[in-house]
């Protein structure tokens, strides 16, 4: 099982519980803006963080199991997890009945 194989099963639960807050709870254009703000900001911080992280070797990756693209060092399948947590945090948020302000 590669990287992606992984990433690609967290990215559709997110997205279910993501479609599922959408068609229920209908939230503003303001909580969209908010959350697309953050999946930028948080590719940008992983994208940076990882680099550095691989820069100084501490961690590596078996090229074998990665797509082979990257950001910078970073693998592209790293983009996935911030990608998922930003997805489903506030899906979950709204589904729970958070307010969308």
């Amino acid at each position: 099982m590669t990287y992606l194989d992984v990433a690609v099963w967290f990215l559709a639960l997110a997205a279910a519980v993501l479609a599922t807050a959408v068609v229920l709870r209908r939230p503003s254009r303001r909580w969209w803006a908010t959350t697309g703000l953050t999946v930028l900001a948080m590719g940008v911080l992983t994208v940076v963080f990882d680099s550095l992280m691989i820069a100084a070797d501490l961690f590596r990756y078996g090229d074998g199991a990665l797509v082979g693209v990257r950001l910078i060092l970073a693998p592209v399948e790293d983009l996935a997890w911030p990608l998922a947590a930003v997805a489903l945090l506030p899906s979950v948020w709204l589904l729970l009945g958070g307010r969308d302000r």
